[in-house]
């Protein structure tokens, strides 16, 4: 590839006024309206918005991937001065994966199971290049030291379902470099990671960035990875872009309202629900076929819509020399900071039952431990012989919640969040330890308690389709639950339900609808109002929010938030986004391999002395505000298994502090169980390292503004 001077670099990509449709029976219906942005050598161009804004459609459009129903009907795509629209199948094959590469949200989409890794990465060098398969071997194996897969040589023999999800990651964006690609396409490439791991790719991406100089299209719905890696910012909204310009100036001042609500529904880290809130863009990004065509797009969902709005469709209005907004309004909208006013007193709906709150202890478990035996296939495991091997999904974990507070638990995937939650509901056996709830016994499953004990706790999943019958209407699954716990006599039972939809912010109507006729969101509501129908004490939300756009995300919290002020409900809150924990949360757990870590206040949890890992998560996680300074720690290794968990401290193997902090390089750390360490706020750590050397650590953020 041709190499530019990088103060001036060189336009790879040129999208001009871009139309794709899609046919169907009632006719074309457009996808894409107009969309016009450039990409150059070297630099990041983010594409954000909700479900449905198009931005996967743009990126399947460039390569022409649309499907056989979908095709560009107008507008240009100018890749490295030669027009793509028109080109052959044959032509475009020989671009896509050779000097175009795609990176998708799942990896297993472009990894074959059946398949070794290695033969796959050299299939991509063979088919584009005339080298030997020695020779595109040996790069492979180049390529996969170059984004820090650990042992290479060992990864090219296995299979894709041999390695976790963060290296199938790694590997894909190995293959999209391999040919030296002028233009790599992501479309949300860390979505399903976790936090540490999302850290980790991210960083790749920017160094790869550097080091070959591909023009990079970021597809994300996260304005906290878009203001970290991109260096200009697409906002896309119901088909059509409604602001472009360079990533600091669009987040310092936001000029079309789609933008400013999209800010103005996320929490920062640091924001608390004492003194913010979230705004979410009311309404949902309109389906393609009803999509107004002389009017502004967005003027059913804007809080600044005027019959002006309504006369024609906007153009773009220059801010600056490269910042643009279709907004006629975009010079003098008022750009306030996200969070501007104190959270006020929670409505009071009709019917509801305010319970008293006060500080008791609700909820306490001891010394709790969650194993699962390790199934093995094994001809010595057949006759009963060997080693049973143990899973420690929980073990030894304490934590006491009080009436009307929100315990949040945090950490990654394989941590044990979602067995505690399972384990406290009655869905998963308990081992060993104790577990109280109003001061009755519940360690024995939920087939054994007492019905009044099942309606005081009561669970909100993270997949709503996982827990809504597709056959039953809305109104009957949200009254059998009124009916099983007797909430209300029988011939209140629907107007029960009507009341629980309306403090959920559905209609009546909802009332007869399927699960299918519903959005994400909206059916994350009707399992939060079937959680309500029995007005249980202790609701248990097992990452409700994080299926959804950021914008429906932020309705739902006010909901939850709501919700408890009105019933006083208590709630545990089990999410990977440190950010909407904090904001949601009164006090927080932080779990590693099915211990707690740290925990304690919310407020303390969030400045130094952290746990070591605590430390990492926050350096992790993506922050929407480009000019914010994040102190970069990374974890290397992945998490150890818990069915050979390491001994003496679990987190000793990836700790960044153990050599610094402690004597003879923490093996202290390798031996001995750490001791909780307290501080006289009620905050936690489980740790060798004494609070007072934790404290000198510097914060790990910095916040702009």
């Amino acid at each position: 590839m041709n190499k530019s001077n990088h103060t001036n670099p060189a336009s790879v990509l040129e999208v001009d006024h871009l139309t794709i449709a899609y046919e169907t029976r009632k006719g074309d219906v457009e996808a894409v309206r107009n969309v016009s942005f450039q990409v150059r050598e070297g630099e990041t161009v983010g594409l954000v918005g909700e479900s449905g804004c198009g931005k996967s459609t743009i990126a399947f459009g460039i390569v022409n991937f649309l499907g056989p129903n979908g095709r560009v009907v107008d507008g240009s795509v100018c890749f490295q001065g030669k027009e793509l629209i028109g080109r052959s199948e044959a032509e475009l094959k020989r671009l896509r994966g050779d000097r175009i590469a795609m990176v998708y949200q799942d990896p297993m989409q472009a990894l074959n199971p059946s398949v070794r890794l290695g033969e796959q990465l050299a299939e991509v060098l063979t088919c584009h290049q005339q080298i030997s398969e020695d020779e595109a071997w040996d790069r492979s194996i180049q390529m996969l030291k170059r984004v820090n897969m650990p042992d290479p040589e060992n990864v090219m023999i296995r299979y894709p379902h041999q390695i976790s999800g963060g290296q199938q990651q790694r590997v894909v964006i190995a293959m999209a470099m391999l040919n030296n690609p002028a233009l790599l396409i992501m479309d949300e490439p860390t979505t399903a990671l976790d936090v540490t791991v999302e850290a980790a790719v991210l960083d790749l991406i920017e160094e790869l960035k550097k080091d070959f100089r591909a023009a990079n299209i970021f597809i994300t719905h996260n304005l906290g990875v878009v203001a970290r890696v991109s260096d200009h910012l697409c906002v896309m909204y119901a088909g059509q872009m409604v602001e472009k310009g360079p990533v600091e100036q669009v987040f310092r001042r936001p000029c079309h309202p789609y933008t400013m609500g999209l800010l103005a529904s996320i929490p920062r880290l640091g924001d608390t629900k004492a003194d913010c809130v979230l705004h979410p863009i009311r309404g949902r990004v309109p389906p393609p076929a009803e999509r107004p065509r002389d009017e502004c797009i967005f003027a059913p969902r804007c809080n600044y819509v005027t019959e002006r709005c309504r006369e024609a469709w906007p153009k773009f209005e220059k801010i600056t020399q490269e910042h643009v907004a279709r907004c006629i309004y975009a010079q003098e909208i008022d750009s306030r900071p996200r969070t501007v006013r104190r959270r006020p007193g929670g409505a009071k709906d009709e019917g509801l039952v305010q319970k008293e709150t006060r500080g008791d202890s609700l909820l306490s478990f001891k010394e709790l431990k969650i194993y699962y035996p390790q199934e093995s296939n094994s001809v010595v495991s057949l006759f009963g012989l060997g080693e049973k091997k143990i899973v420690k999904a929980v073990d030894d974990v304490s934590v006491r919640l009080s009436k009307g507070r929100t315990l949040g638990i945090v950490g990654e995937s394989g941590c044990g969040k979602s067995t505690l939650a399972k384990g406290l509901i009655g869905l998963e056996p308990i081992t060993d330890g104790s577990v109280e709830f109003l001061g009755i016994d519940i360690t024995q499953s939920v087939s054994e308690r007492d019905t009044a004990l099942i309606r005081e706790m009561q669970m909100v999943f993270q997949n709503p389709d996982s827990t809504l019958n597709p056959t039953y209407s809305i109104g009957m699954q949200i009254a059998r639950p009124i009916r099983k716990f007797k909430t209300v006599p029988k011939n209140q039972v629907k107007n029960e339900v009507i009341r629980l939809l309306k403090a959920v912010r559905l209609d009546d109507f909802y009332y007869d609808r399927l699960p299918r006729q519903l959005s994400g969101g909206e059916k994350q509501r009707v399992g939060i109002a079937r959680a309500l129908a029995s007005r249980p004490d202790l609701i248990i939300c097992d990452e409700p929010v994080s299926a959804l756009d950021v914008s429906v995300q932020a309705a739902v919290i006010n909901l939850l938030l709501e919700i408890q002020e009105i019933y006083g409900s208590s709630m545990i809150f089990i999410a990977h986004d440190l950010s909407v924990v904090r904001f949601f949360s009164d006090d927080i757990a932080v779990m590693y391999l099915g211990q707690i870590v740290e925990i304690g206040p919310a407020e303390v949890i969030y400045a130094p002395p952290y746990h070591p890992y605590t430390e990492a998560l926050l350096s992790a996680v993506p922050i929407p505000d480009p000019e914010a300074e994040q102190r970069q720690i990374r974890l290397s290794g992945n998490v150890p298994s818990a069915l050979n968990p390491p001994s003496g401290c679990r987190f000793h193997t990836r700790c960044p502090r153990r050599n610094e902090l402690l004597p003879d390089g923490g093996k202290i750390c390798e031996t001995e169980v750490p001791p909780w360490r307290s501080t006289e706020t009620g905050h936690r750590i489980l740790c060798h390292i004494p609070l007072e050397d934790l404290s000198r650590l510097d914060s790990v953020v910095h916040l702009s503004g």
